[in-house]
């Protein structure tokens, strides 16, 4: 508990230190991250509007914002997955990460952006307390850089934050539905799960082989679902 209330105060230092006249751009995802990085905004005082940007995320997080967070600006992107995947002419890997910059990091330009980013997110990017991006003219801080998962979920029980039911049924980490950086265990999963989103998927794919074809690119796939075993790593 002595941690944790160190990992608390320092947030709220941090938050305090860089809070804008303006306030604080929030990035809202309604994972655990974010539901705790809203509670320290909230905790330190700070003035803040909160933003979650759709993607193809399971419906129980959707829900699960709309319900508990409902003054969460829910923001609709000018071009969704499904539009993105044929123009882009192909699927998103692990590598090709193209959906991330289009749909999830967008919003805050000229704006201090908050988001719920933790050293133990990545062992192999090293993250920063706070970067610029000159490209979209935002700041972005990371209050909760040193924070470690066990601390979040500590903090999120003995506060009682309500926090998504996904969460309960075994998942570690929310996001897209299939998304690539999951894994292909995890897609496959995902698939059976939600099946509608994976027809979605399906579709795009389709599309994009028909955009593939209209600009005389060549292709190794026939059909969206040779598409689909490729990118699940079937082969």
């Amino acid at each position: 508990m002595l941690f944790l209330a160190d990992r608390i105060a320092e947030s709220v230092e941090i938050l305090r230190m860089y809070e804008p006249p303006e306030g604080y751009y929030l990035a809202f995802s309604g994972g655990k991250d974010s539901v705790v990085l809203y509670a320290m905004a909230q905790e330190a005082g700070v003035k803040f509007d909160a933003h979650y940007n759709i993607l193809p995320d399971p419906p129980e997080l959707i829900r699960f914002i709309r319900e508990v967070y409902p003054s969460v600006k829910i923001e609709r992107p000018s071009e969704t997955m499904w539009q993105l995947v044929p123009r882009k002419c192909y699927p998103p890997t692990r590598m090709a990460r193209y959906c991330c910059e289009a749909l999830k990091e967008r919003g805050g330009e000229n704006r201090i952006v908050l988001t719920g980013v933790k050293h133990s997110d990545s062992a192999s990017r090293r993250q920063w307390l706070v970067r610029s991006c000159q490209k979209k003219g935002k700041v972005v801080v990371n209050p909760l850089l040193n924070w470690c998962d066990d601390e979040i979920w500590d903090y999120i029980h003995e506060s009682n934050i309500p926090y998504c039911s996904l969460y309960n049924e075994g998942l570690t980490r929310l996001g897209c539905v299939m998304c690539p950086l999951a894994g292909p265990d995890r897609q496959r999963k995902d698939g059976e799960r939600w099946p509608q989103i994976k027809k979605a998927w399906l579709h795009a794919f389709g599309r994009m082989l028909e955009e593939r074809k209209k600009r005389g690119k060549e292709t190794q796939w026939n059909t969206p679902e040779e598409v689909m075993s490729w990118w699940l790593k079937e082969d």
